[in-house]
C-alpha cells in the first residue's frame, strides 16, 4: 500500500504489523493527541469496540451506515410514493357526521 505507516503491537508472543493509509494515521494521530493517548492505545481501543457488544441503537447507526446512499432517481421515486400515500385533510371528525342517539 503506497502512503501508508506500519503500526506494531507486540500481544502475547505474536507480532501484527498493519498497513494503515496516511490520511487515517493523521485522523488517530488527532485523535489521540486530543485524550492524550498514544496513537496505539487509541487504535487498539477502537479494534476493540468492534468485538464489544453493541446496544441496539448502536447496531441500527451502524447498520444505517453501512447501507449504499440511495440515488437521485430512487429519492425520486420515494418522494412519489409519500406523495401518493397521503390522505387528504378533512375538517369534519369522524364522529361528526354521526346521528345523535
Amino acid at each position: 500500500m503506497q502512503g501508508a505507516r506500519s503500526l506494531e503491537r507486540m500481544v502475547s508472543r505474536y507480532t501484527m504489523t498493519i498497513q494503515i493509509p496516511d490520511d487515517l494515521v493523521r485522523g488517530l494521530e488527532g485523535i489521540a493527541a486530543a485524550q492524550q493517548k498514544s496513537v496505539e492505545q487509541v487504535a487498539l481501543e477502537r479494534l476493540r469496540s468492534l468485538f464489544d457488544r453493541m446496544s441496539s441503537p448502536e447496531v441500527v447507526l451502524w447498520a444505517a451506515r453501512g447501507l449504499p446512499h440511495p440515488s437521485a432517481a430512487a429519492i425520486d421515486d420515494l418522494e412519489v410514493a409519500i406523495a401518493a400515500g397521503r390522505l387528504p385533510v378533512r375538517d369534519q371528525g369522524a364522529f361528526d357526521g354521526r346521528p345523535p342517539r
